[in-house]
């Protein structure tokens, strides 16, 4: 048999015996334990009855630990680790179980839904969408996607994946009840394997399912789905390619679809007049005509939201974002004129973050030179908020533990939205932070985040409500959360992003460490491949064609030391 070795330097596979005790549990995907250098290393089996090169003696394997991924997935990892410049054992770690597994659990047998609730077009959304191979279905905030899992199911052994655990373990149980085989990830590894509907976050990508039916993603706009360390894989690329090899419909459910989901099928949606009542009301505060120096983050429409009875959560993001400057003649956000994003300022100009144009400091509306900068803090907002609130206002950030209570006001990072379930008015602070983020996918996680924030609040019927507090009221984003169209979003981003040739109109490499730059060196420049840098000891690899970057980024040998290779990273 060949074993594919769990060492991050060794990229080879090698050929060993099986004992005759352990014949019966060896097939493709079986984690054993063989000698390598010395030393017992964990591999994987990819391959049986090989025959060894002739004249080279073979040792015979140490151990059996027990199953590990399916065929399919060993192949899989072949492909993704070629799709995200990295190692196939790389994701064949996330493919194994947690703990040992020395025998698999009796099937479940197939689950037949007994308790499917009338949801009238999220079943027709469901039927359309599973007819076909691909299909992104756009359902707003306050709708359950619940009857569509449940559609999916009902077809057989599915794969659904949700962006936290909390959300799979509540489906899990949801689809118990409804008479549904399932296994929750990764404590039900086994039952996985054994035959069961799969429910998990983003490592369940790689879940064994038996007899695979169909797949489905919900909020595949979410960015917790693309891998943070290389190789950045992404699930929803993933789970795409796996239902293609297995020929079973694959769904893509948000209520914001990335550019990149649009692409891969096509969209179905609900009616306007349904996709409207499960958006909140949302009140587009405009800031522009106010004095900054007086009023700060303040609104009228705020304080007057923040001494009603309604329970309020307030949302300034700080990390990691940079400072906005405002012109103080008409208080207009500074922005670039190439890309739209916010700008910085140096001695004598006023620089953009992300495309590094530069450009005087002149305001572009209305010519002003003077400008403010705008530098807002929770812990300072807090306790402004208090004072105006006449009440306590309670702080909650990603550093923050417990959960917040039940206080009437809160006030945080975009943690807030994921730590409170409930609230009847979502405020945003300083939206134009959102807005003006200096990376290219600005404007799709901006609205994202409303999206999240709605979901709070529930749907227009339910009285819920959006405050934005912007000096920029007529961006494609407020007007989309103002209009319940997220339409309106992608057709502007989509022009932006195929201007500056950005995913997915072309395929971006980040390549940084500490010998990044002799792994540039070596890669040169093939045809159809711009090498950009460095800059911030980061260089970046762009290409109109994913599979000629990709292949030669596979040919170009690593150097030894320290790199990091980001396919398609969320942010340059």
């Amino acid at each position: 048999m060949r074993v594919l070795p769990d060492v991050p330097a060794i990229d080879k596979t090698f050929d060993y015996l099986v004992d005759d005790r352990w014949v019966d549990q060896i097939r493709v995907g079986t984690i054993v334990r063989v000698a390598l250098h010395g030393r017992r290393v964990r591999g994987w089996v990819v391959a049986v009855d090989v025959e060894p090169p002739p004249g080279r003696a073979l040792t015979k394997i140490a151990k059996v630990t027990g199953w590990g991924p399916a065929p399919d997935l060993v192949d899989l990892a072949s492909w993704a680790a070629w799709r995200w410049c990295g190692r196939p054992a790389q994701l064949l770690r996330t493919a194994s179980p947690e703990t040992a597994v020395h025998r698999l659990p009796p099937a479940a047998g197939r689950g037949v839904p007994v308790t499917a609730p009338a949801s009238g077009q999220v079943d027709e959304l469901a039927a359309t969408a599973l007819a076909r191979p691909r299909a992104v279905v756009r359902l707003a905030p306050a709708v359950d996607p619940y009857p569509l899992v449940l559609a999916a199911c009902a077809r057989g052994n599915s794969l659904i994946l949700v962006p936290n655990a909390g959300t799979a373990r509540h489906l899990g149980l949801r689809l118990r009840r409804a008479g549904v085989a399932a296994a929750v990830m990764p404590k039900d590894w086994g039952q996985a394997a054994a035959g069961a509907s799969v429910i998990g976050t983003r490592a369940a990508a790689w879940a064994p399912v038996r007899d695979l039916a169909a797949v489905v993603v919900l909020d595949e706009h979410d960015e917790v789905w693309q891998q943070e360390r290389a190789p950045t894989w992404h699930a929803r690329d993933v789970v795409v390619e796996r239902a293609a090899r297995a020929g079973v419909p694959c769904v893509l459910v948000s209520p914001a679809p990335t550019l990149e989901a649009l692409d891969l099928g096509p969209l179905v949606v609900a009616s306007r007049s349904a996709e409207r009542d499960g958006w909140p009301i949302v009140d587009v505060v405009d800031r522009r005509s106010e004095d900054i120096a007086r009023s700060g983050l303040f609104s009228e429409r705020l304080v007057q939201t923040l001494r009603s009875d309604r329970r309020v959560v307030c949302v300034l993001n700080r990390k990691g974002r940079s400072s906005l400057l405002a012109c103080v003649r008409c208080g207009e956000t500074a922005r670039c004129e190439r890309c739209d994003a916010a700008v910085t300022t140096d001695d004598d100009h006023l620089r953009c973050r992300r495309c590094e144009t530069a450009r005087p400091k002149v305001c572009l509306a209305c010519g002003g030179t003077v400008f403010r900068n705008l530098r807002p803090g929770v812990s300072r907002v807090r306790e402004e908020l208090e004072a105006l609130a006449r009440e306590p206002v309670v702080e909650v950030s990603a550093d923050t533990g417990g959960p917040p209570g039940e206080a009437r006001i809160l006030v945080g990072t975009e943690a807030v939205l994921h730590r409170v379930d409930r609230a009847d008015v979502v405020v945003f602070l300083d939206l134009d932070q959102e807005l003006l983020a200096p990376h290219y996918r600005a404007a799709e996680e901006a609205f994202g985040l409303l999206a999240r924030a709605a979901r709070l609040v529930g749907g227009r019927r339910g009285g819920g409500r959006l405050l934005l507090q912007t000096r920029l009221p007529g961006h494609e984003v407020c007007q989309g959360a103002l209009l319940a169209d997220p339409g309106r979003v992608a057709s502007v981003e989509r022009e932006r992003r195929r201007l500056l040739g950005y995913p997915p109109f072309g395929a971006l490499v980040a390549v940084s460490g500490a010998v990044a730059g002799e792994l540039v060196e070596r890669f040169g420049h093939p045809d159809g491949v711009e090498v950009l840098g460095p800059s911030n000891g980061q260089w970046l690899l762009r290409s109109d064609e994913r599979d000629r970057l990709l292949d030669a980024l596979a040919a170009t040998p690593r150097p030894h030391g320290r790199v990091r290779v980001a396919v398609d990273p969320l942010r340059i």
